[in-house]
């Protein structure tokens, strides 16, 4: 995980999620486990535009799909992916952008 402070669960795979219609299409799942996870531990977007952060048409969207992930609840914690940053008034439990991403690929 890009952030040493996200909440003590043990995250060990990340990635999508999408039904055979893609849609709705999750860029992010985070869980416990793969192929098949017991605990989802957060989903997400990943949205990489260059003038525009992550905003509040962006989470709508997310909030209104994250159900559809199996094992997701209505209190899974949200989480954001953005090259320009996120709006201030977005109830995300973490959001990074590409300097965290690089940060958590490089060795410790």
């Amino acid at each position: 995980m890009p952030d040493d402070e996200w909440p003590e669960t043990e995250t060990e795979a990340v990635g999508g999620w999408w039904n055979r219609q893609n849609s709705p299409e999750i860029d992010l799942v985070g869980a416990d486990r793969e192929p098949t996870a017991r605990q989802v531990h957060f989903v997400g977007s990943v949205e990489w535009l260059e003038t525009q952060p992550f905003g509040r048409h962006d989470y709508d969207p997310l909030v209104r799909d994250m159900l559809a992930v199996p094992g997701a609840a209505p209190d899974t914690p949200l989480v954001a992916v953005s090259r320009c940053g996120v709006a201030d008034d977005l109830p995300l439990t973490a959001h990074w952008g590409p300097e965290d991403l690089v940060r958590a690929w490089r060795p410790g």
